[in-house]
């Protein structure tokens, strides 16, 4: 019993007989099929069985350039499929330019149908590790995040039930902790995933503006209602109706606009600056802070019935050193983010890299860290990250950092690190004592005859 072909293949030829010597070609590892019209290949691309396509180039419009045009078409349509171009033409440049419109290889006719076949098969090959690869890699980002946040740890699946649990009701939420820990970030993953996820989303960082502008943007005001309003609009809160205000760094209101603020979400209701009539309103407060609460309420300069009506469900965010085995997720995560937006190749990090970042304490959090990938993306010209691309305060940090700035990837000569050291020691000695070896001795606690041995030696 003859079994059957192995793979799919749709070849994209001019003529019937140049199909059948394909097809009798790529037997008996493919199973062919003729495309030989715009309506057949759109029919092909639509296959979800189909596994590659043989394109002749030349076929379509004016020959080759017309053909990349269709190539690239195909593969917008298309990523998982493998895409073998071919031509006749022996012009140089045909082959970036297929690599570059998606083909995924490239052969000039006359092909050898042998080499052919083997070329396709492990190309196909390819495709099905890198769909898999990606497969695995999507269902690891589903148990390692929640909307934009990034981490596998115990303390953020622990966060992640939190934000589960809050998000379907209308409970106003503090989110507290340092600064830098993407403390937005989960306000808008509790919106997310909420049945408010298509409302409005208002976001104010209280500290951002002025106190002459803040209660104007949070309350809004109507016409005349002070110099320069020469038309009304609506504040912040009226514009969170139906939604939610994340109001960021919200210790830092003054007294005036606390208690304002207090009478918003007693009343539920706003008025604007000026005007005499007050709008209900329905909206879901979310806000943050990296100060101590209950410690300013003590001093004073938070008002302690606001920090009831906020304090209703306070989320601890936990500190990036907190978050253990997080961090390689965060830096495969901001690496792929700014290589892609800087239209880069995915650059590699060395393990003795991420030895040293975990050693790191990281005071600003996620944010410095974010701050450190996308500068090493833009700084390093290698494809590879390398501890000596690390600034030196990290390096100082760490024990794995100390060794990488002692002894280098590439390792040192010890015999003339010895003598650079020396000759160091010995210049300086010389020129703190006026070049007076014996004073350079005893500073250097050798004696006599050593120094005139090391002098003679390193020619000082």
């Amino acid at each position: 019993m003859i079994p059957e072909p192995a793979h799919s293949i749709v070849v994209v030829v001019e003529g019937s007989e140049a199909f059948h010597e394909m097809k009798r070609g790529l037997l008996p590892g493919f199973r062919a099929k003729l495309a030989s019209n715009e309506h057949t290949i759109k029919d092909a691309v639509e296959d979800p069985a189909l596994q590659a396509m043989l394109f002749d180039l030349d076929c379509v419009g004016e020959g080759a350039p017309d053909g990349l045009e269709v190539i690239r078409e195909i593969r917008a349509l298309r990523d998982d499929i493998v895409l073998v171009a071919m031509t006749r033409s022996r012009e140089h440049s045909i082959p970036l330019r297929a690599s570059q419109a998606g083909a995924d290889e490239f052969v000039v006719a006359p092909v050898n149908y042998d080499e052919l076949q083997i070329l396709i098969a492990r190309a196909i090959e390819k495709r099905a590790l890198e769909l898999e690869g990606r497969r695995v890699v999507e269902q690891a980002e589903r148990r390692t995040a929640l909307f934009s946040l990034i981490g596998a740890s115990a303390a953020m699946q622990k966060l992640y039930q939190t934000i589960q649990a809050v998000a379907d009701t209308n409970t106003t939420v503090v989110l507290r902790g340092e600064s830098g820990t993407g403390k937005e970030l989960i306000a808008k993953a509790i919106v997310q995933a909420s049945d408010r996820a298509n409302q409005p989303y208002i976001c104010l960082n209280c500290s951002a503006l002025p106190e002459s502008l803040i209660e104007s943007e949070l309350f809004g005001y109507e016409k005349g209602a002070f110099t320069g309003a020469d038309v009304a609009k609506a504040g912040l809160i009226e514009s969170a109706q139906g939604g939610t205000l994340f109001l960021d760094e919200i210790t830092t209101l003054n007294p005036n606009l606390q208690s304002k603020l207090l009478r918003v979400l007693q009343e539920r209701s706003v008025q604007r600056l000026g005007g005499r009539a007050a709008k209900r309103i329905d909206f879901r407060l979310i806000c943050a802070t990296n100060d101590d609460l209950e410690d300013v309420v003590r001093k004073g300069r938070f008002r302690e019935d606001l920090y009831y009506r906020i304090n209703v469900v306070p989320i601890l965010v936990p500190p990036l050193r907190d978050r253990d085995g997080d961090l390689p997720l965060l830096v495969d995560h901001f690496l792929r983010m700014y290589c892609t937006a800087a239209k880069r190749a995915l650059k590699n990090i060395n393990p003795d890299v991420l030895e040293i970042l975990e050693e790191y304490p990281w005071p600003g959090n996620v944010r410095e860290l974010e701050n450190l990938v996308q500068r090493l993306v833009v700084m390093v010209a290698s494809s590879t990250i390398t501890a000596e691309h690390l600034p030196q305060h990290l390096l100082q940090h760490s024990a794995s950092g100390q060794e990488a700035i002692l002894i280098p990837e590439q390792g040192v000569d010890f015999d003339a690190e010895m003598e650079r050291i020396e000759i160091a020691y010995l210049t300086a000695a010389l020129r703190r004592t006026g070049g007076r070896k014996s004073a350079a001795a005893e500073l250097l606690r050798l004696d006599n005859q050593r120094m005139k041995y090391l002098c003679r030696k390193l020619k000082l």
